[in-house]
């Protein structure tokens, strides 16, 4: 009897687990931050119910982190790993500004900053004079202005926050990146420290909230009497119209309702839901990208096939799923030389070794960047055509071409058709491409358009001139894209040389990172670890095409011009440097710990030579110094020790 198959669990099977746990970690801090807002609101009238969760404090805080999270379950429906690839600010907005995703985080944070103020509105005492209807010495109700602009200033808050939050692109997940551990430095990090973490980032929390209070009190202070008010109040009393005996007089009241004290409030306040978001946001981000290690072992650990559950996650479609594989790959071979020897070790499998799949799939993500290099600036291919349109296009062409090899004297004989139209509409074909005035046509038409393209290069020409006098409009040009009203559309060098490398529409430097990581370490460990001695056979192509690849960015890197419009001129990519410098350490580990063993792995000195100048090392034919000749030579016969 065959023995049962082991079946192979999905690594989202472990990796969503994971984020539920990171999710309530995120949710506990958001709600802890609720009920100290909860009880800094309270009247402070009672000692007891001033602070106790079953009463008034725990309502206030349930709606205060119902605020919060509408903006982390914003965060979970919208985080993405990777850079945002464009070639400027413009065409970042040209591919979001209209995207569902950018009207979810528009209601996410209006609804969020209007509950807030409604809640703060309900928790403030009369004497604040916040009610929506007053009443003066028995005078019929009036509807009372400062909450509607108040109401009015939250809302303006979460259109803000919500450009700024797309802006920034916080909904990304920036990963972190395996590196050999030190000895005696551990190598998991525990919810313990991502909390300190938490903590290092208050003082800038604090310091942004302020900002945004400030920011958008002033702009409410703007814009509300100027466009907003006349029609909030007449929308404000056909609100109120049926519950109260107001006036039907629509006219605004004479004097605005800033005071000193009110927009006191709206700072604090604005701060208060502020400080919740920023909080939630920047917890959340920290949170979510931990190692993906669960008590101190790889995350895969737990499944009943752990290299099955790892490959599946490696050849996952889904980027934020294939960066979690990787890193915990990279983390493996690294860390755990328990489930490192499992790699070497398992290759009974359908689709190869372990190895095997590992070796392609990260040789397949380095060379994407090489891929990626190579078209950049090409004109993306056609879709191949039909089976049925290519054997049309070939009947076509071969008719086109007896056409046109046939005499121009001479009649074409076309063959009768039962079809009379099609006889016709191919007689007026053949007369249309034997008129001999249709070259003359498509000349002029070739002419004007060399000529009009003539005139663009020589525009360009003129705003790419540095500082030349002859043209004044191109120093205007540059003022203007040195001023923030051009950043939208300066295309910086930094951004054009991530669409190049990474390609579109996200590009995440760990994915490339931890792959380099990964496929170097395992085969240095091999040396120890590989009893089977699989390794070995695909060293030499692992230098080579970390060799190739470092060269190509490198040589990309240095030689990309720079744009007309980036007036900065910035030769800096951290990004791109970052995955750069690992292929140069990934490459320097591989040479120093192989280099003894090149003829075995029929690596050639001009392998060498080139993984040398891609790492930076440059060979020198020295002159030994005759200390360095005598400190050579092995010691005499009858100094050896024998054994």
């Amino acid at each position: 009897m065959a023995p049962p198959t082991v079946r192979r669990a999905p690594y989202k099977d472990f990796l969503q687990p994971a984020f539920h746990r990171r999710f309530s970690s995120t949710a506990t801090v958001i709600l802890a931050i609720a009920y100290l807002e909860s009880v800094l609101l309270a009247k402070w009238n009672s000692y007891l119910w001033t602070w106790f969760p079953i009463g008034p404090a725990g309502i206030r805080t349930f709606f205060i982190f119902l605020c919060g999270l509408f903006v982390l379950i914003l965060r979970i429906a919208q985080y993405h790993v990777g850079i945002r690839i464009s070639n400027s600010g413009l065409e970042t907005v040209q591919q979001h500004a209209l995207k569902l995703q950018t009207l979810e985080a528009v209601v996410s944070y209006v609804l969020s900053s209007w509950l807030f103020s409604q809640t703060y509105l309900g928790a403030v005492p009369s004497s604040a004079n916040l009610d929506w209807i007053t009443y003066f010495n028995g005078d019929r109700p009036r509807l009372n202005e400062k909450p509607i602009f108040f109401t009015v200033h939250f809302i303006i808050l979460g259109i803000y926050q919500a450009v700024s939050h797309i802006y920034y692109d916080q909904d990304r997940l920036t990963l972190g990146v395996a590196k050999p551990r030190k000895e005696g430095k551990a190598g998991a990090v525990d919810t313990g420290s991502q909390l300190k973490k938490f903590g290092e980032q208050l003082p800038a929390i604090f310091r942004d909230s302020l900002s945004i209070s400030l920011v958008t009190v002033v702009l409410s202070a703007v814009i509300y009497p100027i466009f907003l008010r006349s029609m909030v109040w007449g929308l404000a009393l056909s609100m109120f119209r049926p519950f109260y005996s107001i006036t039907h007089v629509n006219l605004v009241p004479p004097t605005l309702p800033f005071t000193f004290w009110l927009l006191l409030r709206c700072i604090s306040s604005t701060f208060m839901l502020s400080f919740i978001w920023l909080s939630g946001n920047t917890a959340f981000s920290i949170l979510l990208t931990r190692d993906p290690i669960k008590n101190t072992k790889p995350l895969t650990s737990d499944s009943k096939d752990p290299n099955g559950s790892l490959l599946n996650g490696l050849k996952s479609k889904k980027l934020p799923v294939k960066c979690f594989a990787m890193w915990e790959l990279g983390l493996i071979a690294c860390d755990f030389d328990v489930r490192r020897k499992a790699i070497y070790e398992d290759i009974d499998r359908k689709d190869g070794p372990v190895w095997a799949q590992v070796f392609r799939v990260c040789l397949e993500v380095i060379k994407e960047m090489e891929t990626n290099i190579d078209n950049y600036g090409k004109v993306p291919t056609p879709a191949p055509a039909t089976e049925a349109n290519s054997s049309a296009d070939g009947r076509f062409s071969e008719e086109v071409q007896r056409g046109i090899q046939a005499p121009k004297n001479e009649s074409i004989e076309i063959k009768s058709s039962k079809n009379a139209f099609r006889a016709e509409v191919e007689k007026y074909v053949d007369k249309l491409a034997r008129d001999p005035s249709r070259a003359s046509r498509l000349d002029d038409v070739g002419k004007a358009a060399g000529e009009a393209k003539q005139k663009l290069l020589e525009m360009r020409n003129q705003l790419a001139v540095s500082d030349d006098p002859q043209y004044p409009f191109q120093q205007y040009i540059r003022n203007i894209l040195s001023s923030p009203v051009g950043w939208p559309l300066r295309q910086d060098y930094s951004r054009r040389l991530t669409a190049a490398v990474f390609g579109a529409p996200y590009g995440e430097p760990s994915l490339f990172v931890n792959a380099t990581v990964a496929l170097s370490q395992l085969a240095v460990r091999s040396l120890q670890e590989d009893k089977y001695g699989n390794v070995q056979r695909d060293v030499a192509t692992i230098i080579r095409s970390l060799t190739s690849v470092t060269q190509k960015l490198d040589t990309f890197k240095n030689s990309l011009p720079f744009h007309w419009t980036d007036v900065q001129k910035h030769r800096s990519c951290p990004e791109v440097e970052i995955v750069l410098e690992a292929l140069r350490d990934g490459l320097s580990e591989l040479v120093l710990n192989f280099e003894p063993y090149r003829r075995d792995l029929r690596l050639s000195l001009t392998d060498m030579r080139l993984a040398r100048e891609a790492i930076g090392v440059a060979e020198t034919a020295v002159e030994p110094t005759p200390q360095a000749k005598r400190a050579a030579k092995p010691p005499a016969p009858e100094m050896q020790e024998l054994r």
